[in-house]
C-alpha cells in the first residue's frame, strides 16, 4: 500500500504521548544550524509586510495633495515612487521566500536522513508491525507536511501578524474615531474563523480519509481486474467504488456548503466595514475631522486585512497535518532498538568450531504461542545440516534466530562458545550469506545486484561466482551482460534466473555459513540439478543450514533435523531417518509418491 494511505491515519498512543510543544521542540537542534538565515529571512519579511504598508499612505498624499492642487509631476513622482515600492516589495519577498525554501529542503533532508538510519537501524519485528506505506508516509508525507509549515504556514501566519498589527497602526495614526469602529468587528471575524475550524476540521479529515478509500478500492480493483473479470466480481467492484464514492460525496458536501456560508459570511463583514467607512468617514470628512484621502487609505487597507483571513483559512489544514506529522516522526524517532549492540562487544573472527541452540524458546508475539520450543542442537564447522517439516514449523525461524533478527525469550545460541548477544549484529551478520525463496532485486544493474555496490569486491571476483551457480549462462546472453540494467523487482528476468543472481550474490562473499531458505523451490528441475551440482562445490568443507520441503534437494547432507510445531522430532542422516520409519520416512515417502503419480494414504 503507498504512502498517501497513510497521511490522515489515526493517531496512535505511543503518538498522544508526545505533545505539539514537544515534537517541535525536537526540531529546534536541527533549526539552530541555520538560526542566522532564518533571522535574516524574517528581517526580509518585516521589511517587506512594512514596506507594502507604504504605498497606500502614499495614495492618501496623491489624494490630498496633488490631485487637490492640480500638481501633476507631484502626482507622476508619487506614482513613480509607488511602483519602485512595489517593485522592492516584491523583490524582498522574492529572496525571503528562496532562503527559506532552502533552509526548509536542508532542514528536512537531514531529518529524513535522520529518519531513515533510525529506520536502518530497528529490529526486524518492527517491521513485521508497520506496513511499508506507514514508513513512507513517515519518511516522506509527514516531513514534507512540516516543510509547508515552516516555508509557507508560518511565514504567512508570522507576516499576516505583522500586516493587520501594521494596518491599524495606520489607521489609529490617521484617524482613530474611525480605526476604533472597525476594530469592533475584528473579534466577530476571529470568532467566525475559531468556529469554522473547530466546525470543519475533522470534516475536512474525513474527506482526506474517503478519497484514500477511493484510492484505495480503485487500486485494488485495477490490480486485479483479471481475477474480478476471470471470477465475474465486476458487480461486487461497481457496488463498492460506487459506496465509496457516495461517502466521500457526503461528507465533500458537507464541507463545500460550510466553506461557502464561511466566505460568503467573511464577505459579509467586510462590506459591512466598507459600509462603516463609507458613511462615517464621509460624515466626519464634511466635519473635516477625515480627508477623502484618508477614506480610499482606509478602504484600501481594509480589503488588505481581509487577506490574512483567507489565507489562515487554506492554512488551517497543512496546520492540521504538521502537527500529527510531528507527532508522529517522533514517535518513530523514540521508538527503540528491542535488538540493541552490546556496550562492551566481543571479537569473533568467524566460525571455527560449532554453532548451538541451547534449549531455545521463541515467540514472534512474545506470548505462549511458541515458534520454537526448547530446541537444542549443534553444527560443527564444515556440516550441512538440513532442517525438514511442514510449513510453520519453525524452520525460517532457526535462521532469523541465528541471524539475531531476534532474540529468543528462552535459552541462547552461540558460535564458537560466544553468545549471539555479545556480538555486534553486523560482524556477526558478514560471516553469513542468505539465499532466500522471495528474491529482491534492487535497481541498478545485474553487477551491483550480484555485488551489492560493495567496492571490496573485484569484477574477476563477481563473475566467478556468477559462473560458480551457472548464471553467467544466461547473464552473458543479455544485451549488456553485466551492465545490463535491472527493471523494478527484476520484472525482466525468469523466477529461475533471480534465482541464480541471488546465488551469486551470497557466494561472491566467500561466507563461512551458508543459509539456503528453500532455495530451489523457484527454479526448473533442469536448473535445479546444474545448481545441485554446483552446491556440493560449494558447500563442501562449508558449514551450510539448508530449509527445504523439496527432499531430494537435501539427500547427501551430514544431518537432518525434522521440524514440527516448533520442535525438533526427529535427527539424523537420509538413511538413518528412512530405516527409522518415523515422520521423515513418511514424509518422504508421500513426496515422492505424488511426484510419481502414485496417490497414497500416508499422513
Amino acid at each position: 500500500m503507498s504512502a498517501e494511505f497513510y497521511e490522515d491515519e489515526q493517531i496512535t498512543s505511543e503518538e498522544k504521548d508526545i505533545s505539539s510543544r514537544k515534537a517541535f521542540a525536537r526540531l529546534l537542534p536541527l533549526l539552530r544550524e541555520h538560526s542566522t538565515g532564518l533571522v535574516v529571512c524574517f528581517v526580509l519579511l518585516a521589511a517587506a509586510t512594512l514596506l507594502s504598508l507604504y504605498w497606500p499612505i502614499l495614495l492618501k498624499e496623491a489624494v490630498d495633495v496633488d490631485i487637490k492642487s492640480r500638481d501633476f509631476d507631484g502626482l507622476l513622482m508619487t506614482a513613480l515612487l509607488i511602483g519602485v515600492i512595489q517593485v522592492a516589495t516584491i523583490t524582498l519577498q522574492y529572496v525571503q521566500r528562496v532562503r527559506l525554501e532552502v533552509i526548509g529542503q536542508k532542514v528536512m533532508m537531514a531529518l529524513k536522513q535522520k529518519l531513515f538510519n533510525h529506520v536502518l537501524s530497528l529490529d526486524v519485528s518492527f517491521f513485521d508491525r508497520n506496513p511499508v506505506g506507514r514508513l513512507l508516509a513517515r519518511i516522506e508525507s509527514d516531513t514534507e507536511s512540516l516543510r509547508l509549515l515552516f516555508t509557507n504556514t508560518v511565514v504567512l501566519v508570522v507576516g499576516d501578524l505583522l500586516l493587520v498589527i501594521g494596518i491599524y497602526a495606520v489607521m489609529f495614526y490617521y484617524s482613530w474615531r474611525l480605526a476604533s469602529l472597525l476594530l469592533i468587528v475584528v473579534p466577530l471575524v476571529g470568532l467566525l474563523v475559531v468556529i469554522f475550524e473547530r466546525k470543519t476540521t475533522h470534516r475536512f479529515l474525513n474527506v482526506r480519509k474517503k478519497m484514500a478509500e477511493v484510492t484505495a478500492a480503485l487500486t485494488e480493483f485495477l490490480h486485479g481486474m483479471s481475477i474480478v473479470q476471470i471470477f465475474h466480481r465486476g458487480r461486487y467492484a461497481r457496488a463498492r467504488v460506487s459506496e465509496v464514492n457516495r461517502l466521500k460525496f457526503k461528507e465533500d458536501t458537507y464541507v463545500n456548503i460550510a466553506v461557502v456560508l464561511f466566505f460568503n459570511t467573511v464577505f459579509f463583514f467586510e462590506s459591512v466595514m466598507f459600509g462603516v467607512v463609507l458613511f462615517f468617514g464621509d460624515h466626519w470628512r464634511q466635519a473635516q475631522l477625515i480627508t477623502s484621502g484618508t477614506i480610499i487609505m482606509f478602504i484600501i487597507l481594509i480589503w488588505r486585512s481581509f487577506d490574512p483571513i483567507w489565507r489562515v483559512s487554506e492554512q488551517l489544514s497543512t496546520l492540521q497535518k504538521a502537527i500529527a506529522g510531528a507527532k508522529r516522526i517522533f514517535a518513530l524517532l523514540a521508538t527503540p532498538q528491542k535488538l540493541p549492540d552490546p556496550v562492551t562487544p566481543l571479537t569473533w573472527g568467524g566460525l571455527k568450531k560449532v554453532i548451538r541452540f541451547e534449549d531455545v524458546s521463541f515467540s514472534y508475539t512474545g506470548d505462549d504461542n511458541w515458534a520454537l520450543k526448547d530446541v537444542t542442537f549443534e553444527i560443527p564447522v564444515g556440516q550441512r545440516v538440513a532442517l525438514v517439516g511442514v510449513t510453520g514449523g519453525g524452520k525460517s525461524t532457526v535462521i532469523s534466530l541465528l541471524l539475531r533478527l531476534y532474540d529468543p525469550q528462552k535459552g541462547r545460541i552461540t558460535v564458537d562458545g560466544v553468545d549471539l548477544r555479545d556480538l555486534k549484529k553486523a560482524d556477526l551478520r558478514r560471516h553469513f550469506a542468505l539465499v532466500l525463496q522471495d528474491i529482491f532485486l534492487f535497481p541498478g544493474d545485474v553487477k551491483s545486484n550480484i555485488s551489492l555496490d560493495s567496492e571490496e569486491l573485484s569484477d574477476d571476483r563477481i563473475r566467478d561466482a556468477a559462473r560458480t551457480v551457472e548464471a553467467d549462462a544466461f547473464i552473458n546472453r543479455l544485451p549488456e551482460n553485466y551492465a545490463t540494467k535491472v527493471s523494478e523487482k527484476g520484472a525482466n528476468f525468469s523466477r529461475g534466473e533471480r534465482q541464480l543472481l541471488s546465488f551469486a550474490r551470497a557466494l561472491v562473499t566467500d561466507p563461512d555459513v551458508l543459509l539456503l531458505d528453500e532455495a530451489t523451490s523457484s527454479v526448473d528441475p533442469e536448473t535445479e540439478r546444474h545448481i545441485q551440482a554446483s552446491l556440493k562445490k560449494l558447500t563442501a568443507g562449508r558449514t551450510s543450514i539448508i530449509v527445504a520441503h523439496r527432499l531430494s534437494t537435501i539427500l547427501d547432507v551430514d544431518q537432518i533435523l525434522v521440524v514440527r510445531r516448533g520442535e525438533i522430532i526427529e535427527r539424523g542422516s537420509h538413511t538413518e531417518l528412512l530405516l527409522a520409519d518415523g515422520y521423515y520416512s513418511k514424509l518422504f515417502h508421500l513426496q515422492f509418491k505424488y511426484r510419481n503419480g502414485v496417490t497414497s494414504n500416508v499422513g
